[in-house]
This record gives C-alpha cells, structure tokens and sequence, in this order.
C-alpha cells in the first residue's frame, strides 16, 4: 500500500482501514500519542506484529561514545540518545491459548482511527483464532493533556461464535528487544542502545504494578507504573507477578457469545535525575492514584475539554482541498502534542513519536515550531525557552572552550550538551543562539510577558549578544563580519558572511541592547555596562550584508555565487540526498542548496529586502535548491506566496503538510517531522495569510492560490483572540476576544474592535511572470485536480 493509500482524507481524523503491514512503522508513527512528556507510538495493544516499538519521556537517554578517526580540542566525548523507556501499552490477549496475533488465523476486519477532537487512538478487530474462535476486539488508548504523568487504554474482547476461554496479560516490559538497522544505513537514523536499563525495584500486588530503573550511564531515575479496572463474568480471576524488568496483571475468565471482559488500564510515568527511588516510585502511585479517581470517562471528557478549548481557538480553516484541511489539522494537533506539556525539557526534532535524531533538539524548535505555539500555545514556547536558559551553564561552558564569551548552544542535544560530531554542519551553526534570542523576543511580543523579558529573556538575549560581538568583529572599513560559520543551509559550511545568519545576529544584537536599557538594575547584575552595549549596537548597525552587483541578487554568503553550479543535469534521481552519495567536500563549494537559507532570511528578516530583490533572490535559488531536508518546503512557500507565485506556493505548502501523511522522505517510520508539520502552518498563516511580525503589530497581506476558495485561522495575542478569515474577494478581521487591536492589511492600519469585524478587499495578486525552475526532478508535485486532489506522481524527496 502506498503512502498516499494508507489513511482515509477526513477533515477532522486519521484512519487506516485493514492492516498494511510493511508500513507499520510509518503509521506507529502517524499514531503516535504524547504530551510533550510522555510519548506513544502508535504500536499494537498486543506488541506484534510491530515496525519499531517506543515509549518516550522528554529528556530521558542514554550517553553513548562519539568515536573519531582523529580527535580535535572541542569534539564532544559523548553523545545523547533517547530511548526507548518502560513499555506500558502492552496487553496480551490469549482467545483458547492462542495468541491474538495478526499474523495468523483470520483477521476479519481491522480498522484504527485518531480523532484530533478528542487525543483519542481507537481500534476495532474481529478475529478468528487458527482453531476458529472469533472475538471481536476494541481499544481506545490517550496520553493524557491535563494529567501530565498519566495515560491509559479502555480495552475489550467479545466473544463472537461460541464459548472461549479468555487470558489477558497487561504488563509494564523494560528493555524491549528492538529491531536493528531502522536506518538503512542512513546516519540520521537513531543508534539503537539495547538494554539501557537497570533494575531497581520490581513490585506487583492485586491489580497494580510498579518497575523502577535506572540508565546505566546517564543516571536517570526512570518509574512506571499501571493499574486496572476490570469488568466481566463473575468468575473472572485475577494474578500478579512481577521481575526485574516485568510486571504482569493476569485476567483470566470464560466469554460465552455476546459476552464481554472489560479492562481499563492506567500507566503512570516518572523520571528524575536527582530525587530518590521512593520519591520517584511515590510520585507514579500518586499518578496512579489520581488517574483512578478520575475514571476513564473523567479522563476522556477532561481531554475532549482541552482539546475543544484549542480547537476553538486555533483551528486554522481550508475550502477547497480537503486533503490539505486534513494534513493541517493533522499538524497542528502533533504540535500541540509535542509542546503541551514539556515544562522545561526540550521540543524534540520528532516530538516524542520516534527515535529519529536520536531524539535530538535543533535549531528546528525556534525556527519553526514555537512560532506557531507563540499564537496558540504560548505558555509551551515559555517552557521550551526555560529549558533553554536551564542549559545557559553549559553553554557559557562551550563558549569558553571556543574562546569565546557569552554562550553557544548546541546544535543538537538532549540536555544542554553538544551532540554534534560534525563541526561544519553542527557547531558552526552559530545561528542557534541568535534563533533561540528571537523566539524569545516573539513571545515577549505576542504576549506581553514582562516578567519573562525581565529575568530569563534578558539573560538568553545578553549572553547570545556577548557571543556575536566576540565571534564577529569589524574590518578596516568599519564592517562588523562574521566569518568561518554555517547558515541554515548545510551543503554550504564554514562560509564567511552569512545572510541569514548575520541578519539573525543584527536583530539579536539590537534586541539585546533595547532590552538591557529597558531593565538596566537586572542588565547591571548580569554585567552589561553602557559601553558594552554600545559595542552591541555598533555591531548591528555596521552588519556586513553581501550582495552581488553583477547578478543583483544576494549571495548566500560571500562568495557563493562565484562558486561552480552543481551538474544537476548529471545527477540521477537515485542520488538523492546528495549528503548520501557525494562526499561533503564536494557539495561545499558548489552551487547546491539543502534547504532555504537566504529564502529563510528573507522571510524571518523581510524588513531588509526590498521587493524586486525578493523576486530575484527568490528566482535564483529556487533553480539551486533540492530540498535534501524536510525544512524547506515552508519556507520557499511562504516567499514564492510573497512574491506573487501563489501556484507554487500551494505545491510547497502541500509538500511540506503531506510530509508524513504521505512519507515523501521515507523515513517517517523514525518519527514525524515536527518542523515541517510546524511549517505547513507558517506556509498558511504567514504565506497566504501574509503574516508578518517584525515589529510590535501585525502585518497581513493576504492572498489565495486557485486551488483554496477560503482560508480561516485565530491568533492569540496580548489577551486578544483575533480571527483571519480570507476568500479571494475579501478578507475579514475580526476581534473574538480582547478589546482593540491595531493591524496592518496591506501596509493600511485597521484599528479592529470586539465585536466590529472589519473587512477589506483581498489584493489581486499581479502577474508574477514565469514560474521559476527547480533542479531536475526537484520540482514540487502539482497540487491541481478537483477538490484539491493531486494529479500526477510526487517527486522523489528526501527529508530531514
């Protein structure tokens, strides 16, 4: 079954009917439930037949080695990975001593389905046993959004066509063998660590059950813990057992036809690097506790209500391309899943759906998922840039170790260490902390959060700001540069002058000195005196900005465009990622772009560019970029939607939101690609929306492609509620809470007020000209068709 095949297109959820099972992994994935702490994939009650087990908690891992053929002073010694903690979800159903196992017998009907209204994973199947028993099974499995340690399954068996003895075996299993090789040879893919957990406690006992462990290397206290409901004939008997990594609660009973056993099971998970083992095996009981005093139905309307508060808030609208409606609602619930409920730990990468990176975090948080958590969630992007200012002490550390002041964040970790062991394309990245410094200013913007800009943000803005001023310095002509860094685009490393990167840092530096006159007793403490932040200034006011006369476009950094063009003509299909198949010597000093890095810089820093550079920078690049990472799609929306190409806007926007619903990396098997999820959202809202937040008020410039007849979406701002509804003829503003907002359409200030919509025409978009051209084979696929449907096959994509 193709990817495209697998789920049903429903605005409002996910199914699968059947079971496709060369593609388990890819809908585990797809399934996938978390909060942000906890996270599930989406893996059979029974455990197998599986793709690739997981059970997640945000900033649990494991230290592994980073071997080197040849060390280097600042290579990091060990790496982070996330594993697999604890299984929970695990219940085993015996029908006559047969196990139910899809792999035999009969399987007469079988149909899963996430419902994005309620968090809900349900199942239904109807089994006959190989010695011609047949039961009918249904399972409803959440994560919980309001009880932030709790999940559980509602699980029953009928039976169908005759007595049958029925045993269920719900249990907690650690240290899960795990398939090898996920990757396919493929280094993005995450190293499988086996048996990372040791025991420390095992305890089971009526109907409960407790393991505790601890990671061998990295010291984590990891508990988890379940407890049952359960309902049936009156002769049902019940066991416990229990070691070292296992605990089974056993239901044993005889079904006749028509006749049901019930199981509610309630997981419970705790983690901690310092408390102790009874703190940490109490807090799960307690967890437990809690869970069975709301009941199964308490906590499924307590999920229904949170969810229906976010959907009311936040759903963003599409008329004409279903599809696309269901693509983006299927983000957007993934991100929210993956914020929701993090509370000082890092976004994931892949969220908790998925041992992709290694569970790593990247750039990708800032960039593109707290932006859209600011206007939705942004008590989550407070927690994520909490998290990050946890780790400021082991970022000055690394700063210092690169002799330089302030602080450098990694590129890629779990708990604040860099993980990277590729210089060029991870810590020379320096653009981390100019990113992490503006997702910090958009959510003091966006919420009005003075206490935070006051005490965490200022200190996040002054050590980045500390870190340019002694990475840069100014030339004989008074240029402050940056050199020997790496933008977004990571086929073009250790470059001088990076656009993107020095406008990231402008911005930075600026802000930092703004906020440190702002609160100049809390700067005064942190060191910052009036010269100090002078040199700030002075060095966003000198920012060296390439740009090539001849061409009259930017380079994407100095010298880019003096560089020889990639042959794409003699690069086949089948090399793709290029990372994968030329060596990385080769791609840097070439004309071949990853993903959008000057584009990216237009879009984050358009204040800068004028509108005939956007249209010639916009038209370069698209010709050199293969979008060898997941990260791309969004942003070349965003501009060519900017720049009039609304066509290709739409192709990109529906690139980007399919990325997983349609596997277009073949890779979402490791996880879903939070960032593109993220982006699709920025494709819409910021893309055809014409969203733009340089400056303290909004800015909308709206427009539609062909395909889409309406687009519809809410922002939460500063306690407003402010609703975007555009069609082709007009677009409408309207204040659903708060009391007086003041906005820009089309660079027209609009004063909206509650309960006065303001409507204004929607520009007509004027002839863009050509549409620009890809590499070959790099086009993105035509969204064209009725309904939105695509006609024709989606090209060859490998994502990030």
């Amino acid at each position: 079954m193709s990817p495209s095949e697998a789920f049903t297109v429903d605005p409002w959820g996910i199914t699968e009917h059947g079971l496709d099972l060369p593609g388990q992994a890819r809908a585990e994935s797809v399934f996938a439930l978390s909060n942000g702490h906890i996270g599930l994939r989406g893996n059979l009650d029974e455990g197998e037949p599986h793709g690739l087990p997981g059970t997640y908690l945000n900033g649990v891992f494991e230290l592994r080695p980073l071997p080197y053929a040849e060390s280097g002073y600042g290579f990091p010694e060990s790496g982070q990975s996330v594993i697999n903690v604890t299984n929970g979800k695990l219940i085993r159903l015996l029908v006559d001593d047969e196990p139910f196992d899809l792999r035999y017998g009969e399987l007469r009907s079988h149909r899963r389905m996430l419902d994005f209204r309620d968090g809900i994973l349900r199942r239904e199947a109807e089994w006959t046993s190989p010695a011609g028993r047949t039961v009918r099974i249904t399972s409803s499995r959440l994560v919980s959004l309001t009880q932030r340690a709790v999940c559980a399954i509602d699980y029953t068996v009928e039976a169908v066509d005759g007595p049958v003895r029925i045993v269920l075996q719900s249990e907690l299993v650690a240290n899960e063998q795990l398939p090898g090789g996920a990757g396919d040879g493929d280094p993005r893919a995450a190293a499988v660590l086996e048996a990372p957990l040791a025991a420390e406690l095992r305890h089971a006992d009526g109907l409960k059950g407790v393991l505790v462990h601890r990671t061998r290397f990295s010291g984590l206290r990891v508990a988890a813990g379940i407890d049952h409901v359960i309902d049936g004939p009156e002769r049902t008997d019940t066991a416990a057992e229990s070691s070292d990594d296992q605990a089974r609660i056993t239901a044993t009973t005889v079904l006749h036809p028509g006749q049901k056993l019930r199981l509610v099971k309630y997981l419970a998970y705790g983690w901690s690097a310092t408390r102790s083992l009874p703190a940490v095996r109490d807090q799960v009981e307690a967890a437990l506790t809690a869970a069975r005093y709301t009941g199964w139905d308490g906590l499924v309307a307590e999920q229904k209500e949170f969810l229906g508060r976010f959907w009311g808030d936040n759903d963003i609208e599409i008329e004409g391309d279903v599809e696309l409606q269901q693509a983006v609602r299927f983000a957007l619930f993934h991100v929210l899943q993956a914020g929701a409920r993090s509370e000082e730990r890092a976004i994931p990468a892949k969220g908790l759906t998925g041992p992709g990176y290694d569970g790593h975090s990247f750039w990708d948080t800032e960039t593109f998922v707290l932006p859209v958590l600011t206007y939705c969630l942004p008590d989550a992007v407070k927690q994520a840039l909490r998290w990050r200012h946890t780790t400021l002490p082991m970022a000055r550390e690394r700063a210092a170790q690169l002799g330089l002041a302030g602080a450098v964040f990694p590129w890629r970790t779990i708990r604040g260490e860099e993980c990277s062991g590729y210089w060029p394309a991870g810590t020379a990245a320096f653009h981390i902390g100019a990113d992490i410094a503006a997702a910090a200013v958009r959510y003091v913007r966006a919420t009005g959060d003075t206490e935070f800009e006051r005490t965490h943000g200022l200190e996040l803005l002054v050590e980045t700001a500390r870190m340019w001023r002694s990475l840069g310095h100014h030339d004989a002509k008074g240029n402050f540069r940056i050199e020997g860094v790496t933008g977004p685009d990571e086929y073009s490393a250790v470059a001088d002058n990076n656009v993107f990167t020095n406008l990231m840092a402008q911005s930075n530096l600026w802000n930092a000195a703004d906020t440190a006159l702002k609160y100049q007793h809390e700067s005064g403490l942190l060191g910052v005196d009036t010269e100090e932040a002078a040199a700030w200034r002075d060095a966003a006011d000198k920012m060296f900005v390439p740009y090539d006369e001849q061409l009259g476009v930017h380079p994407q950094a100095d010298g880019f465009t003096d560089h020889q063009m990639w042959d794409f003509e003699a690069t086949p299909p089948e090399k793709y990622p290029l990372l994968l198949h030329y060596p990385y010597f080769d791609l840097y000093r070439k004309q071949v772009v990853k993903q959008a890095d000057l584009v990216l810089a237009m879009q984050v820093r358009g204040d800068v560019f004028t509108a005939e550079q956007k249209a010639r920078n916009f038209a370069y690049y698209e010709r050199l970029t293969v979008r060898d990472s997941s990260l791309s799609a969004c942003t070349q929306a965003v501009i060519a939607a900017e720049v009039g190409q609304l066509d290709l806007a739409y192709d990109y926007t529906a690139e980007a939101a399919l990325m997983d619903l349609h596997d277009l990396g073949g890779n979402t098997r490791d996880g879903l690609h939070m960032a593109s999820l993220a982006g699709a959202c920025i494709a819409l809202v910021a893309g055809f929306g014409g969203l733009r937040d340089h400056t303290e008020q909004l800015s909308f410039r709206p427009r539609l492609p062909a395909g889409l007849q309406r687009l519809c979406f809410s922002m939460s701002v500063r306690e407003h509620l402010l609703r975007v509804d555009i069609t082709h003829a007009t677009t409408t503003y309207t204040l659903r809470r708060g009391s007086v907002l003041p906005v820009l359409h089309d660079d027209e200030p609009l004063r909206i007020e509650a309960g006065k919509s303001v409507s204004r025409p929607t520009a007509k978009v004027a002839d863009a000209g050509e549409r620009p051209t890809q590499p070959p084979g790099r086009a993105p696929a035509r969204r064209h068709g009725q309904a939105g449907v695509k006609i024709g096959s989606v090209d060859h994509l490998a994502a990030e």
